[in-house]
C-alpha cells in the first residue's frame, strides 16, 4: 500500500448525507492505556488536548471497564460478543493452544454482510495467523481471507517495537511482508487516512457505508519507543512530587517504586502521541466531510499499574488495569455528557450493531447487552454491574479455567474471590473504590455482610447464566457462609 500524505476530497455521496445510508464508524483503541491517565479525566498530569476536546463532543463513560484486562482475552471479548466461557479463550497469547472457533460471527462480519466497506490496521493479537497458506510459507501476522471475519483490508504489524515494525498487507502474496522504519501509530494513521480519503474509489467502493478499526500498540511497553520530542511537555514535571499525590505508588528505593518512576513519564509522552494521531484522523473525518455520518469510538483494551499495588502493568482487579476510556461521538445523534454507565466489553457488539441500526442481526447467545438506547440518551435498563475474570494462572497450572480469580465491580464496590488449584479459597479482595479509590484498604474482613450480598446477588447467578465451571468452587445453597481467611492480601499474579 502507497504511503504519503492525504489530499483531496471525497464526493457528496461518499460523504453520506442520505437518511437511508447507514452511519460509518471509526473504532480506535490503544494497548494499556488506563482511563485515569488522559487530560480530560483530571486525574494525571497527561497532555491529551484533542481527546479532551473530543470528550466534550462524545459521551464520556466514565466507569467502563476491561472485564478481563489483558490483550487477548479483551480482543476476543471484543470481536466475538462473549466472555471466555463463551468464545472459548482463556489465557493471553494462546499460550495453552486455544482460540476462538472460527464458526463464531464476529460483528465485522455482520456489518460487511450489510453492506459496509471494512477494514483493520495495526496490532491484531486476536487470533492466531496462518503459518502457512496454499503450499507457501507465511510472513507474520497474515491470516488467509476466510479467517479475516469480515475485514477487506487486513493491514498489521507482529511486534512490539514501535519505531520499526513489519507489516503485512490482506491482499499481499502471503510470503510478503514490509519493515516500516517510523512510529507504528504515526504510520498506521497514515494508512488510515489513505484508506479514508478513497482517492479516486481505489481503496474500497464509495458507495458504501465504512467501519475502520485502528489498533495502536503504545502506550504498551517498551514504554521509551517514541518520538523524544513527545517528552517536551513532561519536561518540568517532577516524578517525586507526582508520586507524593499517589498512595497506591510503592516507595521510592522499592521494585515496583523504581519501575514507576523510571516509565511514568514515558508512558505519558505515548499517550500524547496517540492524542496527536488521534487529533489527525478526526481532522481527516472533517476535511473528507465524513465527521457528521460517522459514529467515533475511542477506547483501549485495558489499563496499566506500571507498578502501582506492585502490579507490573495490567491483568489484575485494580482500577488501573481495569478502568478504560471510552468515548463515543455521533453529531446529533448521542447526546454529549459524562455518563457512570457500567459499560463491559462484551456489551460493545450488541451495542455498535444497535447504533447502526442492525439489533436484529446480532447472533444469538451474546454476553452482553444492547446499550445504544442509553447512548442516545434514551431511558432503558443499565448494568447493575460489571463481571471479572482472572483465569491465566490456572489454566496454565491445570490445563482448566476452574480456579484462579472472578469478581463483580458494581457502582461502588469491587469484589474478587481467589481458588486454589485444590478449591481453598486464598484470598478476598473488597474494595470501595468510591471512599477509597487508591484501593488502600482491602474491606474483606471487616464487611463479610458485602461480600456475601454481593457474591449471592451477582457473582452467583452471572456464574450460572454463562456457565461457568468456577462455580462450583462456591458453597452450594445461597445460605451457606463463605469462608473469609485473615491471611495477608497477596498480589494477584500479574500479566504480560
Amino acid at each position: 500500500m502507497a504511503l504519503g500524505a492525504v489530499t483531496g476530497n471525497v464526493s457528496a455521496a461518499e460523504a453520506g448525507t442520505s437518511e437511508t445510508r447507514r452511519p460509518n464508524l471509526l473504532y480506535v483503541f490503544a494497548d494499556e492505556l488506563r482511563a485515569q491517565a488522559l487530560g480530560y479525566m483530571g486525574l494525571e498530569p497527561v497532555k491529551t488536548p484533542r481527546l479532551d476536546a473530543f470528550a466534550q463532543e462524545s459521551v464520556n463513560l466514565t466507569q467502563a471497564i476491561s472485564n478481563y484486562p489483558v490483550c487477548v482475552p479483551y480482543r476476543t471479548i471484543l470481536m466475538s460478543g462473549r466472555y471466555p466461557f463463551g468464545n472459548g479463550v482463556y489465557v493471553n497469547c494462546f499460550w495453552d493452544g486455544r482460540q476462538m472457533p472460527e464458526s463464531l460471527v464476529w460483528w465485522p462480519e455482520v456489518l460487511k454482510r450489510n453492506g459496509y466497506a471494512t477494514a483493520y490496521l495495526g496490532k491484531w493479537h486476536i487470533s492466531v495467523p496462518d503459518r502457512r497458506y496454499q503450499g507457501k510459507k507465511v510472513a507474520g501476522t497474515w491470516l488467509s481471507p476466510e479467517r479475516r471475519h469480515g475485514f477487506d483490508l487486513f493491514y498489521c504489524h507482529d511486534g512490539n517495537h514501535h519505531l520499526r515494525n513489519r507489516y503485512v498487507h490482506g491482499d499481499w502474496p502471503c510470503d510478503r511482508s514490509e519493515t516500516v522504519e517510523q512510529w507504528t501509530p504515526e504510520h498506521e494513521t497514515d494508512v488510515a487516512l489513505r484508506w479514508l480519503e478513497n482517492k479516486d474509489g481505489a481503496q474500497r467502493d464509495p458507495s458504501k457505508p465504512f467501519a475502520l478499526v485502528v489498533s495502536w500498540n503504545p502506550p504498551h511497553s517498551p514504554y521509551h519507543l517514541h518520538s523524544q520530542r513527545l517528552m517536551e511537555p513532561y519536561k518540568a514535571v517532577d516524578v517525586e512530587t507526582l508520586c507524593a499525590k499517589l498512595p497506591n505508588v510503592p516507595p521510592k528505593g522499592t521494585q515496583w517504586g523504581e519501575y514507576y518512576r523510571k516509565q511514568i513519564l514515558h508512558y505519558y509522552a505515548a499517550i500524547t502521541g496517540i492524542d496527536e494521531q488521534f487529533g489527525r484522523l478526526l481532522d481527516g473525518l472533517k476535511r473528507l466531510g465524513l465527521e457528521r455520518d460517522t459514529i467515533v469510538v475511542f477506547t483501549s483494551d485495558h489499563g496499566n499499574c506500571l507498578g502501582r499495588h506492585g502490579e507490573i502493568s495490567k491483568n489484575n482487579h485494580y482500577e488501573e488495569s481495569l478502568r478504560i476510556p471510552l468515548l463515543f461521538r455521533w453529531p446529533g445523534k448521542i447526546p454529549a455528557r459524562k455518563d457512570p454507565l457500567l459499560f463491559s466489553v462484551a456489551d460493545m457488539y450488541p451495542t455498535l450493531l444497535g447504533l447502526v441500526g442492525l439489533a436484529q442481526e446480532a447472533p444469538k447467545g451474546l454476553d452482553g447487552a444492547d446499550l445504544s438506547g442509553i447512548l442516545r440518551g434514551e431511558p432503558g435498563p443499565r448494568p447493575a454491574f460489571q463481571p471479572y475474570y482472572g483465569i491465566e494462572c490456572s489454566v496454565l497450572a491445570t490445563g482448566k479455567p476452574d480456579y484462579g480469580r472472578r469478581g463483580i465491580r458494581t457502582e461502588r464496590h469491587t469484589l474478587v474471590l481467589r481458588y486454589d488449584n485444590d478449591g481453598t479459597l486464598a484470598e478476598t479482595w473488597l474494595y470501595d473504590h468510591v471512599a477509597d479509590p487508591f484501593e488502600q484498604h482491602n474491606l474483606a474482613q471487616e464487611r463479610p455482610e458485602v461480600v456475601r450480598d454481593l457474591t449471592e446477588r451477582y457473582l452467583r447467578p452471572w456464574l450460572k447464566q454463562t456457565k461457568d465451571s468456577w462455580l462450583n468452587n462456591l458453597p452450594p445453597t445461597e445460605a451457606a457462609p463463605i469462608a473469609y481467611l485473615p491471611q495477608k492480601e497477596q498480589k494477584a499474579p500479574g500479566g504480560r
